[in-house]
């Protein structure tokens, strides 16, 4: 578990710090890459932006995606990331404050695995987070890469 990465895209300085806390509190050892806008996301996801002509990035375990960001916002991120044969499969958690009904549906239409609403008590988000970790790092089985085989 500890060598997946999770991509959590958050801008809201607050609740990147309660997720960061939730995850470590639940004994979530992993790596947290935190991209603070969809582009920021993109360009991780991608490698494009700061993260071109590297080595090639690995992709994260779970992507936890706030809907309402600056530059690009999370549907849209959505969207690209269903597009693209390389992330087409990635699982995506949305992770957000809104309770429009509409958001949630255009969610699930876009392909997101899951939608969860930011409890606003710590404890039950803190309860969240733990079960989304145990879930997607692991209890989910995800397609391998390349569609290779698992004997």
């Amino acid at each position: 578990m500890k060598n997946k990465i999770i991509l959590l895209v958050e801008d809201n300085p607050d609740d990147e710090a309660l997720t960061l806390r939730a995850l470590k509190q639940s004994n979530i050892a992993n790596r947290v890459v935190v991209a603070r806008n969809g582009v920021e996301a993109l360009d991780y996801l991608f490698g494009t932006g700061p993260h071109a002509g590297g080595k090639e990035l690995a992709l994260p375990a779970v992507v936890l995606l706030d809907l309402k960001l600056p530059k690009v916002d999370g549907l849209e991120v959505l969207r690209r990331l269903r597009a693209d044969e390389r992330t087409r499969l990635l699982p995506v958690v949305v992770l957000t404050s809104s309770k429009e009904e509409r958001d949630v549906i255009q969610s699930y239409s876009l392909g997101a695995n899951s939608y969860i609403r930011k409890p606003v008590d710590f404890t039950q988000f803190a309860g969240a987070v733990q079960q989304l970790g145990i879930y997607w790092l692991l209890l989910n089985e995800p397609p391998l890469p390349n569609g290779g085989s698992r004997t």
